[in-house]
C-alpha cells in the first residue's frame, strides 16, 4: 500500500501557474507508475497526467496539453504537475494516484491508492 499527500494548491488568477506536489510512502517509489486526476463540483473525476515509473512515459489530457507537464522525482518519492496558463475551468480538486503497474495508464481502474487531493481555485 501507499500513502500519498499532496500539496501546492491554492487560488491562482486566470493565466497563473501553479506547481502541485505529491510525496509517497510505503512501496518503492521507482516501482509504480504515477497520476494525477481531478474533480470538479458537480463532476465526475477526470484524468489529468500520468507518468511512468522511471519517468520515461508520460501522457496527458488534451484538455491540458500544451499547459501541464507531469514529472517525478525517483530520489525524493514525489511527482510534480506543473501547471501553466490556467483557467477557469481547472478548478478542481486535484489528486495524486499510485499504479499498479510501472506503464502509463489512464484508467482510474489501474491505480491502487490515492491522496486526499488539493483544491485549485481560478476564478472567473
Amino acid at each position: 500500500q501507499v500513502q500519498l499527500v499532496e500539496s501546492g494548491g491554492g487560488l491562482v488568477q486566470a493565466g497563473g501557474s501553479l506547481r502541485l506536489s505529491c510525496t509517497a510512502s510505503g512501496r518503492t517509489f521507482s516501482n509504480y507508475a504515477m497520476a494525477w486526476f481531478r474533480q470538479a463540483p458537480g463532476k465526475e473525476r477526470e484524468f489529468v497526467a500520468t507518468i511512468s515509473a522511471n519517468g520515461g512515459g508520460t501522457r496527458v489530457s488534451d484538455s491540458v496539453k500544451g499547459r501541464f507537464k507531469i514529472s517525478r522525482d525517483n530520489a525524493k518519492n514525489t511527482v510534480y504537475l506543473q501547471m501553466n496558463s490556467l483557467k477557469p475551468e481547472d478548478t478542481a480538486t486535484y489528486c495524486c494516484a499510485a499504479g499498479r503497474t510501472i506503464w502509463i495508464s489512464v484508467v482510474e481502474q489501474t491505480y491502487s491508492d490515492w491522496g486526499p487531493g488539493t483544491q485549485v481555485t481560478v476564478p472567473s
